[in-house]
């Protein structure tokens, strides 16, 4: 009965129901009806996008060159599913989950991981960080650095303080946003502001880690941190001389190369404290300006980056395993995309699995076709693709062509444009047989 429930509702594009299914039923992400299909076929066939992602991101298997994966990806209503399912494995489901910014606070807040202080509401306790509630409220940040200062455990007994009303309270503070069946009203707060506010709110952690030679340059921001304001830090990493103080809870949360480094084996690179400040960890090949777009990201889930930035940026955060990071490089690398350097960002696109961004390369590569055919580092690239390609037969297609074909049969709205697009594909093709690989 449930393997029929979760067909339907895959069908229907009901998340919450799948997300029950599999999460408490223990239903099999994998299974097939009598059709031989699963459920991530009939997402992709009725156009589910956030169904789509959650399932990839939960088990579903669709590796390329297989039965399931070819079916889903000619079954795909949708280009914005297709490159989900190409960008499949891309990244592994564990970081996937990671790397959502909403989804990693509101597991800080229920799992308490690297907590600094717990209090307890009329013997309830709640494991929280005084860095989060100090960036989001005055009053905690005042409170946090007199009345309970250097205190571990804050007992709370006043009567019209209850432990559902603290809870709800908290989630507040970590997420903007309140349960289902939880009500804030009680605490009689505004409703909650804007998502930019609470990485605006976080970003002040970040501000507060930055060396203070790196500070004035950058940000006109009111520095040192505000008045009444201690963000705790519990590590320092040590950058080409510099000392960014921050907090093992966001970085060992959002990278699970940092969690490794921090929390498992690794934690023999830890130096010792100086000077009454936390352990410090020096982190190699890579400068103080580089880590500094990796704080903001880790802290705020954003940073500003420009083009030229985003080449450097880009290999730290494969490296740290930040694939969200690895996406604003590609959204600024976007940018710059002319006919004189789409080739070299769609190289850089492939080397780093930025799908998006390889597809938006090919996307521009079909509008200018006809004078890409004549330069040299395109000729190259397309002799190595049809190269990649193992074993290859005269029959067999290649990839970069596939796509260009794919982008410019797209772009044939009216009648007019099919000459347009018959004009583009037969400079692609003639360029095919003067290298002989036209198939």
């Amino acid at each position: 009965m449930d393997t029929s429930d979760l067909f339907a509702s895959c069908r229907k594009g009901d998340v919450g129901r799948v997300r029950y299914l599999l999460e408490q039923r223990d239903v099999e992400v994998n299974v097939r009806d009598k059709w031989d299909s699963t459920p991530l076929y009939y997402a992709c066939l009725c156009g589910h996008e956030e169904l789509v992602l959650y399932l990839l991101a939960n088990g579903a298997r669709c590796e390329a060159n297989t039965f399931d994966g070819e079916r889903c990806l000619y079954g795909a209503l949708s280009d914005p599913i297709r490159r989900a399912l190409r960008d499949y494995k891309q990244v592994t489901a564990s970081c996937r989950r990671r790397d959502y910014y909403d989804d990693f606070l509101q597991r800080l807040l229920e799992q308490g991981i690297h907590s600094d202080v717990v209090f307890v509401v009329h013997g309830k306790p709640f494991r929280v960080h005084r860095c989060v509630l100090g960036a989001r409220s005055a009053y905690f940040a005042n409170m946090l650095d007199t009345k309970w200062k250097g205190k571990s455990v804050v007992v709370l007994r006043h009567p019209l303080i209850n432990p559902v009303a603290f809870g709800a309270l908290l989630q507040y503070l970590y997420t903007v946003a309140s349960k289902p069946g939880t009500c804030v009203k009680v605490l009689t707060i505004e409703p909650p502001p804007a998502d930019p506010r609470l990485r605006e709110d976080m970003a002040l952690l970040a501000d507060c880690a930055l060396p203070p030679e790196l500070r004035g340059d950058l940000w006109e921001l009111p520095f040192p941190c505000p008045d009444g304001f201690n963000s705790c830090p519990d590590i320092c990493f040590r950058v080409a001389g510099c000392s960014f103080l921050c907090h093992k809870a966001f970085f060992c949360g959002r990278s699970d190369y940092f969690r490794a480094l921090l929390d498992d084996h690794f934690q023999e690179s830890e130096e010792p404290a100086t000077s009454g400040g936390p352990p410090a960890v020096t982190l190699h090949g890579i400068s103080p300006d580089v880590f500094t777009h990796v704080l903001y990201y880790v802290y705020s889930d954003h940073t500003e980056l420009s083009p030229e930035a985003a080449y450097d940026v880009l290999s730290v955060a494969d490296m740290y395993l930040l694939p969200g990071l690895k996406r604003l490089c590609g959204r600024s690398l976007a940018q710059v995309l002319d006919e004189d350097t789409v080739v070299g960002v769609w190289h850089v696109a492939k080397l780093f699995r930025l799908v998006r961004l390889e597809d938006q390369c090919t996307e521009y590569m079909a509008k200018v076709i006809e004078k890409l055919v004549e330069r040299e580092d395109f000729v190259e690239a397309v002799k190595e693709e049809a190269a990649a390609v193992a074993a290859r037969q005269e029959t067999d297609s290649i990839p970069l062509v596939d796509d260009i074909r794919f982008h410019v049969a797209s772009t044939v709205q009216t009648y007019s444009a099919i000459e347009e697009a018959q004009q583009r594909l037969r400079a692609l093709e003639d360029l095919l047989v003067s290298i002989g690989l036209d198939c």
